[in-house]
């Protein structure tokens, strides 16, 4: 029955399309669950709550915006206990060649530290305003032939208070850590960013300054080594980060790097601090970073990475409850992956039979009274790695369109002033999304199809940019070609941007006929799309004004662009007030206005929305908002209004809570009326002693009208994990969905009953990203108005291995 995979473990070489699951999380502002890298003190509403995907919260939560004025007074250190003496820092300087021998043990005590260049973390940029940072750390630095070596000793004058739980990888943001992030071709515009908890636990990103949805990825899993202890007055890390990983000009003399140097200090208030001023009217963080010269002679050897795996699965299922399992697909899929990098400035990637498979399940979402198809994140590693390279201003590539690949090739790289990406890949099956005016579904043809992506960026300067893209994808009666231009600029407080694209499409005959209110009589349709925006954001104030127009005729089927044929503009504008030493010391208030047409004219939407939000005690967040539209649907106009409160809260270091409250007039779409709904969603995750966390995520909403309740729909999503040692986890994951309506409040018919859910079990043993261990079993059950009975739907187990192999 389609739908049910989304909630099933994805664990064979040949996972299911995103077009089987059929749930959709009611997410309208998600709470922060993992916070990463920086926190957004402008608090800008750019995106609709009802349309924010869970990535760009992250990426909301990481624009540059909060950080501290660049005229406030020169910090000065402190000492070992915490205490300020009076001695300036200025940040910068050559890294200077190491001699001598140094192990990765969280232990600095090796005679080559003794020529490192010694840098302090000296400011406090959030909540502070560049003022002194309130805990000393010092960071010493040198390089051989081919590594960085940094070493971090983190003071704190109440060490008890440290935060430090093992974790799996990209996992510990919530504890204290420290970090380096390295603009290696000091170009302010991609840049990485390594971080390391007390315990040694590694997470690595790409930060893209030049996308403000998703400044940072998490995606990148680099090989590197890094170790941490807690000491009596706070904690030490190593770190050895060849350069192998890095990606950086091709010159054997001397370079010049941006370099920030960051510690996270979360207590009441989660402090950022870092080695240089970041002022708060800034719009690139990245900008900011000091100026470090050496590493002349950096080498990356022959950075030729080979990665066999091999993933084993078993599937059984059965009909109903009490009936015998029937043995399913049982799998054998080997497969090999290829990295080097002939220049330290270019990547080629190849794979063979590629290992595709996914380990965890996707989060629990539910199709409910939404009409368009839902978004999952990209899980795969093929196409994780160098996904930044890319990015645009409209979602073009969605690399879990290519489903079920036999092949792939992906290129990456810098020249000069010049950054590229390719991928060609065969695809043994071609998947569509179909887009429409109101609507939007997953289609797949029973072809293979070839595939590529080419996109291409100039940098003129740092602040101008222009950039190409280009999708193809053909198979035996089918073809879709996107080709489109973009620019950037930004400097100061203003920024704009602008793409336009071009498609050209050809459709079997099925597609044609199922899809004729989205298609029409049309097999070869054809189109564009196009948008325009500026912001400008400073201290206290921020300006957003875009329009976007896109043909209904345009298809990109290699991205996510489930809406055509509509035009929208948007004004919006908000005020930030920085309360420095108070309980509550951000507080900002945003409004837009926005109204969307159909192609023809006809006013689809006409929303107007405000909010309030404030950052407080114990790391808590705070929103008030409000909205009122008029929407078009099913050839008539629906008021729509409704007030939410989002707040989340963090008691102490091992328990964080929030929760989620809409109340309002909203449509039932499968009745064309409105009706009075309410929803609530409860999370919160645990920390119990070093190793074990557990977390949960529970939604209901509830629909009256008409003198009953027209529906009730609840998703839960639970969890809890066991990291016995950095290498080492056990993870357990539940989900289940409920969903009942009342027929009598429905001219057609509709399901009375559904219920649906899985749990699966993952262990991992992992030396490394690339060398690693996964084993695990899955169980799921469905029911609807057909199968009045909960049964056993299907279950599973997977082995998967891989080796990283450098010869």
């Amino acid at each position: 029955m389609p739908g049910r995979a989304a909630a099933r473990v994805h664990h064979t070489a040949r996972p299911l399309p995103p077009a089987i699951p059929c749930h959709q999380s009611w997410q309208p502002w998600p709470l922060v669950r993992h916070p990463s890298v920086i926190d957004d003190s402008r608090w800008r509403a750019r995106l609709k709550p009802f349309t924010l995907k869970p990535h760009a919260l992250i990426a909301a939560l990481l624009l540059c915006a909060p950080f501290a004025g660049a005229n406030a007074a020169t910090p000065t250190a402190a000492d070992d206990a915490g205490s300020v003496s009076r001695s300036p820092f200025v940040p910068g300087g050559r890294i200077p060649l190491l001699r001598g021998e140094i192990s990765i043990d969280g232990n600095p005590d090796e005679a080559a530290w003794g020529d490192a260049l010694v840098q302090e973390i000296a400011f406090d940029i959030q909540p502070g305003d560049n003022t002194p940072a309130p805990v000393k750390t010092t960071v010493r630095m040198g390089y051989t032939a081919d590594a960085l070596y940094l070493a971090f000793r983190a003071m704190d004058p109440n060490p008890e208070r440290i935060r430090a739980h093992l974790r799996d990888r990209d996992a510990a943001f919530n504890d204290d850590w420290v970090g380096v992030f390295l603009d290696t071709f000091n170009d302010h515009r991609r840049g990485y960013e390594l971080i390391v908890n007390p315990l040694g636990v590694q997470a690595d990103l790409i930060r893209d300054e030049t996308n403000s949805e998703n400044q940072e990825d998490p995606s990148w899993d680099g090989l590197w080594a890094s170790a941490g202890r807690l000491t009596a007055d706070g904690y030490e890390v190593e770190v050895r980060i060849p350069f192998s990983t890095l990606r950086f000009p091709a010159a054997g003399g001397d370079q010049r790097w941006g370099i920030s140097l960051f510690r996270n200090w979360p207590r009441d208030k989660r402090h950022q601090l870092t080695s240089h001023r970041v002022p708060r009217e800034s719009n690139c963080f990245q900008c900011q970073w000091g100026k470090y010269d050496g590493l002349a002679g950096a080498q990356q050897g022959r950075n030729l990475e080979i990665v066999p795996t091999l993933t084993v699965g078993a599937t059984q299922g059965r009909d109903n409850a009490g009936e015998r399992w029937h043995s399913g697909d049982t799998s054998i899929e080997p497969g090999v992956d290829v990295s080097w990098a002939p220049s330290p400035a270019m990547t080629l990637n190849a794979t063979l039979n590629p290992d595709f498979s996914q380990v965890e399940t996707d989060q629990l979402q539910l199709a409910f009274n939404d009409s368009f198809a839902l978004f999952y994140q990209e899980k795969r590693p093929f196409f994780l790695e160098g996904a930044d390279y890319f990015t645009s201003q409209f979602d073009v590539l969605y690399t879990r369109q290519i489903a079920d690949p036999d092949f792939g090739l992906r290129a990456t790289g810098r020249t000069g002033s010049g950054a590229y990406g390719a991928i060609v890949a065969r695809d043994a099956t071609t998947l569509l999304l179909v887009p429409g005016v109101l609507g939007s579904g997953f289609e797949q043809l029973d072809q293979k199809a070839n595939v590529a992506v080419g996109r291409y960026r100039y940098d003129f300067n740092t602040h101008f940019s222009v950039g190409a893209i280009g999708t193809l994808r053909s198979g035996d009666d089918y073809s879709n070609n996107v080709a489109g231009v973009d620019a950037r600029w930004q400097q100061g407080s203003h920024t704009a941007t602008a793409q336009f694209l071009h498609s050209r499409s050809e459709y079997p005959a099925a597609i044609v006929d199922g899809y004729r209110d989205e298609l029409g009589d049309d097999a070869t349709p054809s189109g564009n799309a196009w948008r325009a925006a500026y912001s400008f954001g400073n201290r206290n104030w921020s300006l957003d004004a875009w329009h976007m127009d896109i043909d209904p005729g345009f298809r990109a089927d290699l991205g996510f662009m489930g809406q055509v044929g509509y035009d929208k503009s948007l004004l919006g504008g908000g005020h930030s007030w920085f309360r420095d030493g108070k309980a509550f010391n951000r507080i900002n208030a945003y409004m837009d206005f926005d109204i969307t047409h159909r192609f023809d004219g006809q006013l689809l939407e006409r929303e107007l929305e405000a909010q309030v939000n404030a950052q407080g005690p114990m790391q808590s967040s705070l929103r008030l908002h409000g909205l009122t539209r008029a929407r078009y649907w099913e050839g008539r106009l629906f008021d729509e209004h409704y007030a939410d409160v989002n707040a989340s809260f963090r008691p102490n270091g091992k328990l964080q809570l929030g929760a989620y409250v809409q109340v309002g007039q909203m449509l039932d779409l499968a009745a064309d009326r409105t009706g009075r709904r309410t929803m609530l969603e409860l999370s919160g995750n645990l920390n119990v002693g070093r190793g074990i966390a557990l977390d949960m995520d529970l939604l209901h909403q509830r629909m009256r009208r008409d003198g009953g309740t027209a529906f009730t729909a609840s998703v839960l999503n639970a969890g809890g994990s066991w990291q016995f040692d950095p290498r080492q986890r056990l993870r357990i994951t539940v989900q289940g969905s409920k969903v009942d309506r009342d027929p009598a409040l429905y001219l057609d018919a509709v399901n009375e009953n559904a219920r649906d859910w899985a749990a699966q079990l993952v262990y991992s043993y992992k030396v490394n990203p690339r060398t690693a261990l996964y084993a695990g079993a899955s169980y799921g059950a469905f029911m609807d108005d057909d199968h009045r009975e909960l049964f056993g739907n299907t279950r599973s187990v997977f082995v998967k291995l891989s080796y990283g192999w450098q010869p």
